[in-house]
């Protein structure tokens, strides 16, 4: 750890601007530099170090072109309000997690996560990796940076520290890794910040780890670093199939969420993923609580349930499962979209710990992954299909008046239970569109459920 010169003077533009465009209900993200440029990294940063009121901050940053940019406006924001700066360097944001937990320091990571390389962003947490999110903080930092600071009465110092033996480290406990036997994992790292702590993990394990893409590269030349996107996972699938993967793995641009395909080459859904760690979790931790938000299949709770623990039903987004993480004493969460909490990892969420779970219940079991997930996976699924429309509420409550007749509520959007089928239409946290997740028993009551609400929706468009 080493302290560095930094910017000396910080004049921040107090005219006044609008950031709704870019401070969204989780974090920050726009295109660089027409939304999100480095006068407004410099309003953030400062906003940022106002909210949280401490001595030191710690900030880490992804590979895009633009990181080290933003990175150096949003230090002159914060420095400039006379708080320091542990700069913690090119990380995958549940570095940032640990550090923040194992420091007990706020944090912030300059990212964008699977947005395209010409995005950037940024995400905050509180000491211990706790979230700021909209209703814990951001709403504050936006009303703050979109006013303008004026500079405090001291610069802060910056120091430089590298935090990577200490994650791999605690990844290796957390999952207990130590016994995982010789699988051979075909991992596509999509060119993001996965790459950067991955050879480190393989070195602790016995499996072995077949690369794809894992060298760091913010201009994404190979494909986006979205695994959610099929055509993302064309080059994956081949490696799976060509090597006789036991396990594939793609994770997004910062590595905080991990997609998986099994020895045939067939892409897991998060689901089945949650279900399987939530078992392994309750089978040495009996009677524990497991989060899941709504879009997951009915599988996880009633898995949780039969393996004596207590599901919990949330909302979608990691600010609010972390949160509810804690209010429960929650072991594990998952989210049908990849995210995967873990109590250990103070609560943040981490696709490598959810790959070393799974490789710890493929080498314990010593049945393949597509063999086991048939044990977790009764009900067929839509998906997630998402709707353009005109009003987003509006076509939201047409649905709504559609289904009048059967069990609604409204945790997040609008969920429907027709008894042996639901569905949850629910808007966007991050795009203009209304999002649509069915399921049912089988393919054919999903697609006849999937018509007739798309229908009602497309009456709005």
């Amino acid at each position: 750890m080493h302290a560095v010169p930094w910017l000396s003077e910080c004049h921040v533009d107090s005219t006044p601007v609008d950031l709704s465009n870019i401070i969204k209900a989780y974090d920050v993200r726009g295109v660089v530099p027409d939304d999100f440029d480095e006068a407004i990294a410099t309003r953030i940063g400062a906003a940022f170090a106002a909210f949280v009121d401490t001595d030191e901050v710690i900030v880490g940053h992804d590979c895009r072109i633009s990181s080290p940019m933003i990175r150096d406006a949003l230090i002159k924001g914060i420095t400039g309000q006379g708080v320091n700066v542990r700069l913690i360097g090119e990380i995958p944001t549940d570095l940032l997690y640990y550090a923040s937990g194992v420091l007990a320091l706020p944090g912030v990571v300059i990212t964008a996560s699977h947005n395209p390389g010409e995005y950037n962003g940024l995400k905050f947490c509180q000491p211990g990796a706790a979230p700021i999110g909209d209703e814990t903080g951001l709403r504050d930092i936006r009303a703050m940076a979109e006013a303008g600071l004026e500079p405090g009465p001291t610069i802060g110092v910056v120091t430089v520290s590298d935090l990577t033996s200490g994650y791999v480290d605690h990844v290796m406990a957390v999952t207990a890794a130590e016994s995982i036997g010789a699988l051979r994992v075909a991992v596509d790292g999509g060119n993001g910040m996965a790459g950067a702590v991955l050879p480190a993990v393989f070195d602790r394990i016995g499996a072995e780890m077949i690369p794809l893409y894992l060298e760091p590269d913010g201009t994404f030349p190979n494909h986006p670093a979205d695994p959610l996107r099929p055509e993302n996972l064309v080059d994956l699938t081949e490696l799976v199939k060509t090597e006789r993967a036991d396990l594939g793995v793609a994770f997004d641009g910062d590595a905080d969420r991990a997609f998986f395909i099994d020895d045939h080459a067939a892409p897991l859904p998060g689901s089945t993923t949650t279900a399987i760690i939530a078992k392994w979790f309750l089978t040495s931790n009996p009677g524990s609580s497991i989060v899941h938000n709504l879009i997951c299949s009915k599988a996880v709770p009633e898995t949780v349930e039969a393996a004596g623990g207590v599901a919990v039903r949330t909302r979608v987004g990691h600010s609010y499962i972390k949160q509810v993480m804690a209010d429960s004493g929650a072991i594990f969460g998952g989210e049908h979209s990849g995210h995967y909490y873990f109590r250990d990892n103070y609560r943040a969420d981490s696709g490598i710990m959810a790959m070393l779970v799974l490789l710890r219940v493929l080498s314990d079991s010593g049945v393949p992954l597509s063999e086991l997930r048939t044990r977790y996976e009764p009900y067929a699924q839509s998906g997630e299909i998402n709707f353009k429309v005109r009003d987003v509420a509006a076509a939201g409550e047409s649905v709504a008046a559609a289904f009048v007749g059967y069990e609604q509520d409204r945790l997040d959007g609008l969920t429907v239970d027709l008894g042996d089928r639901w569905f949850n239409v629910r808007p966007s946290n991050t795009e203009p569109v209304l999002r649509l997740n069915v399921e049912a028993p089988d393919t054919e009551a999903v697609d006849d459920l999937v018509a007739q609400v798309s229908s009602i929706i497309g009456k709005e468009s």
